[in-house]
């Protein structure tokens, strides 16, 4: 089976830099998460995410290039990994066509009642399928 990866064009805001004329470090983490809501709303996925809560449970960024105020941006996203409770996030920006922050976020459903995991929505975890990437064997 085929996977898509989901593609947000943005451009970044001057709030979102430091004093150097950067994206401040920590900015890049709300574009994924943007493009995390996008990507949920893209599969039709918003009333099943709302079901459950989805605390971050795990965050690594790396940054490749600098990336300035009112640069474009391609951001995009696939699906890791979905597990009985939580979603693998895999995210590159993309600069002119090169990779300029790669990352991964975690996120975990949780019962917002009693803050404890639960299994993901049957029906989340099917229209999410498209976007689930390979897994490559090393």
């Amino acid at each position: 089976m085929e996977y898509m990866v989901f593609r947000w064009p943005v451009r970044i805001l001057f709030i979102d830099t430091d004093a150097s004329g950067r994206i401040h470090y920590t900015a890049m983490l709300r574009y994924f998460e943007a493009a995390e809501i996008e990507l949920f709303r893209a599969a039709g996925a918003q009333e099943d995410r709302e079901k459950v809560g989805f605390p971050r449970v795990h965050v690594e960024c790396d940054y490749k290039s600098a990336i300035y105020f009112d640069d474009e941006l391609i951001i995009e996203l696939s699906i890791g990994n979905i597990g009985r409770s939580s979603i693998e996030l895999l995210y590159r920006a993309m600069k002119k066509g090169v990779v300029a922050v790669s990352g991964k976020i975690v996120i975990a459903a949780m019962d917002p009642k009693t803050d404890q995991s639960v299994e993901i929505p049957p029906g989340l975890r099917e229209k999410l399928g498209l976007w689930i990437a390979p897994r490559v064997s090393v």
